[in-house]
């Protein structure tokens, strides 16, 4: 039975992600191998045009400091350069998924000091029934409020006149 070839798909292994990258990065902005040659040079990472043609063709193992060479030359992050090229390609793509990322994460950590806080009441409030109803309606209210505060700088005062009332159509 043969085996089957490795399909690329959008991942491809780091070092082949990082050699598109770079012949990517050095195509769009004009580069011939010699330009990026003299730049990496310039910026203390000695490499000649050769080496630059061999790493983009495969031919040539990227080792770190090359790699720290071209994002620097090319002003981009060097996990950006180690992403997928499809997407790497598109630096502001990269950002924006780091943030998407980052908000999730974020809503995680609130969801869950959210329900520690909201058990903690709760456990206060098992002990002294008395002030249940109160602490209740309190907590209701401050939430109403919050989201409300939330929607309005969402989406903005509702239809109506500059203080967001509703304008009387009669």
């Amino acid at each position: 039975m043969a085996e089957e070839e490795p399909s690329e798909g959008v991942l491809l292994s780091g070092e082949a992600n990082v050699a598109t990258r770079i012949r990517v990065e050095r195509e769009a902005r004009g580069w011939s191998t010699n330009a990026l040659s003299d730049r990496l040079n310039e910026a203390g990472f000695e490499m000649n045009p050769s080496a630059v043609w061999r790493i983009e063709n495969g031919k040539r193992r990227i080792n770190l400091d090359d790699a720290i060479g071209f994002a620097e030359i090319f002003g981009i992050d060097l996990r950006n350069l180690v992403g997928p090229p499809q997407l790497a390609a598109k630096a502001r793509a990269m950002e924006l998924i780091d943030e998407v990322v980052d908000a999730f994460r974020a809503t995680q950590r609130a969801n869950m000091a959210f329900t520690q806080a909201r058990d903690a009441l709760d456990a206060y409030l098992a002990e002294h029934p008395d002030i249940r109803d109160e602490a209740d309606l309190m907590v209701q209210s401050a939430i109403a409020e919050e989201a409300n505060k939330t929607m309005l700088r969402m989406h903005g005062p509702p239809p109506g006149d500059s203080d967001g009332h509703p304008i009387d159509e009669a």
